[in-house]
């Protein structure tokens, strides 16, 4: 495998307080992605790659939250724009401490930063579209007109938005890779770590651990 580093984009999700150790929403070794997603982007940086970044970026009272329909996490709703939506603990809250990226995280290369989940009345777990999986975030018109043709993915949760990221990314036509060593999982329900991995796999996008993308860059 070759990479061209100017046709590619380390995508890196959700590396969020709330979604780490001691959080609101906190994923078992979630601060586990930092050390590789650092790795990569400077990396890639030096070699004139493009580095994303997406945040949860919920209001108040968010639809997707337990406590604004009187239920427990992990129930699951129909609302007026999506069936199936997972309820959560609050979580990445406009402006508060657990919306912050990981104090670890290294942001310098990174050249955009994409809020999802910012309606109050829909939430987003991919990169590229809101959960009624028909509007944009706009982040396809923003690689394509960077000539991005290769996306390459790393962050939380490898279940929700490592997930839906990945297959909408491959499904725009775009050669999508995970990085393997640079994702953790919710693990909720049980099975959907196994059952996302196993969907992905199937769609044809990669998985490289991140010394073996450091290897492919030319």
């Amino acid at each position: 495998m070759n990479l061209d580093a100017a046709k590619t984009l380390l995508l890196m999700i959700d590396v969020q307080n709330d979604f780490c150790p001691g959080g609101a929403l906190a994923v078992n070794d979630g601060d586990a992605v930092v050390q590789p997603l650092n790795m990569l982007s400077r990396a890639f940086y030096e070699k004139g790659a493009r580095i994303a970044a997406t945040q949860d970026w919920h209001t108040e009272g968010h639809i997707s939250f337990a406590s604004s329909h009187n239920k427990n996490p992990g129930d699951i709703i129909d609302t007026p724009l999506v069936k199936g939506q997972v309820l959560w603990p609050c979580h990445c809250v406009q402006g508060t401490k657990g919306a912050e990226f990981h104090s670890g995280l290294d942001l310098r290369p990174v050249s955009i930063i994409n809020r999802k989940g910012y309606h109050k009345d829909i939430d987003s777990y991919s990169s590229f579209f809101e959960n009624d999986r028909k509007t944009s975030t706009g982040l396809e018109g923003w690689l394509r007109c960077l000539g991005i043709e290769t996306v390459i993915i790393g962050g939380i949760a490898t279940d929700y938005c490592v997930f839906y990221s990945a297959m909408d990314s491959k499904s725009l036509g775009f050669k999508t890779i995970v990085a393997s060593d640079a994702i953790r999982a919710v693990g909720f329900p049980a099975g959907s770590a196994e059952n996302a991995v196993a969907a992905m796999k199937e769609k044809e996008i990669e998985f490289h651990t991140s010394a073996e993308l450091l290897d492919s860059l030319k």
